[in-house]
């Protein structure tokens, strides 16, 4: 039997440009998904595979993320495009799984089979979900769990043949193939069955980040897509070698789940414009603000406030990650850095990524990492993991390492689920 080749999957991450929602909301004659809707069209004819839409529920986080819900979003999107999958980021903290199923169902539905879903259990936004903190990542990560076996069941409640064509032409309902699903769980009770028709995919294509043990067990279990933040060669193979034995464990076929680790990329015409612009990005740092960047990666629990800009950080302000309640792939990252003797302005240039992999250079150009010594995690394709990228240079992002990327224009791509649900 043949080995099967590695799946590099094409992303644009964000799906917006400029101008942003927030420009776009200055002109009345102006809808805030306009760049959206144009930067779909170019992905779509480039053959693109997905558009990705990150969500924070919180003011201010992260630039715009979090301007446009994602839902909406993508469905505006998905009227202006025919094959593109489209990614919407949704939290299971903050949402109950019967408004889940039917969510992302009818986007299912209005997108002729393109809804994928990027489930987050959110590190932030509680005060806007009131009353009570966020729980720690355990409780997330279960009622993420009980989520997951929710929604399934909502959108197996309706087996074959339940709708059918009548002799008229018109929709023939058997209610005796659509079933109850009972579900009496820790967090959600919920009698079912789901009140829209059978989705076309069956299920939408689950994505899930988190490189958290909790996170990892999470994504064996259930996704088919996972995004992760790995900046060697080595960690992407330890990382996916870790899930996908623990995928298999949980009787997974081979393969499963497929693994993009995160990759920013800079590009310029030559190599010394790639370079200037990663320096004008890197002049433009206001420093002292990047002090609370670095303590917010670090857990939040460190003050850096005295610390000197040019010397490494001790590593006894390193916390202990068990006790960290939010984004502990981030804290771990970043730990990582401290004690490979990283200075705190160069932690704070990494920060402006969050500790994602970032890169400068031409397109068909070994990337140059943006500290020394190094190793992308992308540097030969990615056999193990397939990589997301970004240019600074554009409006649009694009998935998959730098020598995949100028394959996509060539590739003829239509949405489809990257592996079957298991």
């Amino acid at each position: 039997m043949t080995a099967r080749p590695p799946r590099t999957l094409a992303i644009v991450t964000g799906a917006g440009g400029h101008p942003g929602p927030y420009e776009l909301a200055l002109d009345p004659e102006k809808s805030t998904v306009d760049t959206a809707r144009r930067v779909a069209e170019l992905a779509e004819a480039a053959r693109i595979d997905a558009l990705f839409v990150p969500d924070l529920l919180t003011f201010g986080a992260q630039g715009t993320i979090g301007a446009q819900e994602p839902l909406v979003y993508v469905s505006a999107l998905s009227q202006v495009t025919s094959r593109i999958g489209l990614i919407a980021t949704v939290s299971t903290t903050f949402h109950h799984p019967y408004n889940l199923a039917r969510l992302f169902g009818t986007l299912d539905h209005v997108s002729n089979g393109r809804a994928a879903w990027n489930l987050v259990t959110s590190s932030i936004g509680e005060e806007n979900f009131g009353p009570g903190e966020l729980p720690g990542p355990r409780e997330r990560y279960a009622r993420a769990a009980e989520t997951l076996d929710v929604v399934n069941a909502l959108w197996d409640s309706w087996g074959p043949g339940a709708l059918r064509t009548g002799p008229d032409g018109r929709a023939v309902l058997d209610p005796s193939r659509v079933r109850p699903i009972n579900h009496a769980g820790r967090y959600f009770s919920v009698a079912g069955p789901l009140n829209i028709p059978p989705l076309p995919q069956g299920r939408p294509v689950l994505v899930q980040a988190g490189q958290s043990a909790d996170g990892i067990e999470l994504g064996a279990r259930y996704a088919e897509v996972v995004f992760t933040a790995l900046s060697t060669m080595d960690s992407a193979r330890q990382y996916t070698d870790r899930i996908r034995a623990r995928a298999a464990e949980l009787g997974r076929r081979p393969g499963l789940p497929l693994v993009f680790s995160s990759f920013h990329a800079t590009f310029g015409a030559t190599e010394q414009e790639a370079r200037r612009l990663v320096r004008e990005r890197h002049d433009g740092i206001d420093f002292e603000a990047g002090r609370a960047l670095v303590a917010d990666m670090l857990g939040g629990g460190v003050d850096l406030s005295e610390a000197p800009l040019d010397a490494p950080l001790p590593e006894s302000l390193l916390p202990d990650v068990s006790a960290v309640h939010r984004r502990r792939g981030r804290v771990e990252i970043f730990s990582g850095y401290i004690r490979q003797g990283y200075t705190l302005r160069e932690l704070i240039i990494a920060a402006q990524d969050t500790g994602h992999w970032s890169v400068a250079g031409t397109p068909s150009s070994s990337p140059t990492p943006s500290r020394s010594g190094s190793k992308p995690a992308c540097s030969t394709c990615c056999r193990s993991a397939a990589c997301t990228t970004r240019s600074s240079t554009t409006t649009s992002s694009t998935a998959c390492c730098t020598t995949c990327a100028s394959a996509a224009s060539s590739r003829t791509t239509t949405w489809a689920r990257p592996c079957a649900t298991t």
